[in-house]
């Protein structure tokens, strides 16, 4: 029932920033114009730029996977990373990928489901780190300019205030680094179990230290599949960029990676659906007050490097229908798959006490 409520807040507040987007005349004019006269030439760099994020999340995942002793032909790997991507896209919650990735992989190697489940949380994991490098150096870098007090605020609204969203993005960046500084503390000193069994999140924890203590002890690979997440982060700025360039914004690129952080973070709160209306209010916020940029472009910025995102993700769920995975006889209902997923969660944290 909490979910179901979730997801209708979330579609809720998705069509009202729609409507924030599109409602006014004069915007939809200027968007209307700023199409026309686009370089689509910068769109096609932008879906090359989020294929090489792909093919980074690809060999990011084929590395964690080896670590976990799991072996498949790249064409596998790719095609159950296409459906994870469609899925996280399309379903509310943005895991929802993970869930049916990490089912077709049981499939593929049933006697691997522990390090199949771990590889798939190590992946989130390392992308948050990796993300957490890239925000903190580029705030640093640019903080001044991020909180710097602007003639273009259309009025007193904090709401309207980028160093309000930047300051958000700090804290939210400063509760990440003591998250992962404390999993690996309570991991590397073997504290678990001295966690009352009621400790909130004891059984992810878990699980994050039976993943830290492997891919520790296989760094060199570690490293690697870090560099791949990189790649992933900064490929999926320079997208955005590339959809900024097409409707001629005049931004310089330090400028613009500093912004997208911001955007990421706030837009991967669970308040829109895949971040709609959300990504384009925030960038709106951040790139008319700090590059003088015009709304209606703004937003353009957000709707169509979202719809390049999509449209790079589409593929995944080509594949998903014509996917034959060893072992099953048909395609399984989410709820079971998420059942089977629980299952096995528990049955790890069983193994690790």
């Amino acid at each position: 029932m909490k979910k179901t409520l979730l997801t209708i807040l979330q579609l809720a507040v998705t069509g009202a920033l729609l409507y924030w987007v599109f409602h006014d005349p004069a915007t939809r004019a200027n968007m209307a114009f700023a199409l026309r006269s686009a370089d689509y030439r910068w769109v096609a760099a932008a879906i090359l730029a989020y294929i090489v994020v792909e093919m980074a999340a690809v060999v990011r995942w084929r590395i964690l996977l080896k670590v976990q002793g799991i072996s498949l032909s790249t064409p596998r790997i790719a095609g159950l990373f296409l459906i994870g991507m469609f899925y996280n896209q399309f379903l509310p919650g943005g895991t929802g990928g993970d869930v049916v990735k990490t089912y077709l992989l049981w499939k593929e190697t049933p006697d691997k489901k522990p390090g199949a489940l771990l590889a798939v949380l190590f992946d989130r994991m390392i992308g948050l780190i990796a993300l957490i490098t890239i925000t903190g150096v580029l705030i640093f870098l640019r903080y001044g300019w991020l909180t710097r007090e602007t003639g273009t605020r259309l009025d007193d609204n904090p709401l309207h205030n980028p160093k309000f969203y930047v300051l958000i993005v700090l804290a939210l960046f400063g509760g990440s680094v003591l998250m992962v500084v404390s999993t690996f503390v309570v991991s590397g000193f073997n504290l678990l179990r001295s966690l009352p069994h009621r400790f909130p999140g004891r059984e992810k924890l878990i699980e994050i230290s039976a993943a830290y203590h492997l891919y520790a002890r296989h760094w060199r690979a570690t490293i690697g599949a870090f560099g791949a997440s990189l790649i992933c982060h900064l490929g999926t700025f320079a997208t955005f960029l590339c959809v900024a360039y097409a409707f001629r914004a005049n931004i310089a690129l330090i400028d613009f990676f500093a912004i997208m952080p911001i955007e990421r973070t706030i837009s991967s709160l669970p308040i829109s659906f895949a971040g709609v209306g959300t990504r384009e209010f925030i960038l709106q916020v951040m790139l008319f007050n700090l590059c003088a940029i015009p709304p209606a472009v703004a937003r353009l910025i957000g709707l169509t490097g979202f719809t390049v995102i999509l449209l790079c993700c589409l593929p995944g769920g080509i594949v998903y229908f014509f996917y034959k995975p060893s072992g099953a006889t048909g395609h399984v209902k989410m709820r079971e798959m998420k059942q089977e997923f629980a299952t096995l969660e528990h049955e790890i944290t069983d193994q690790e006490k």
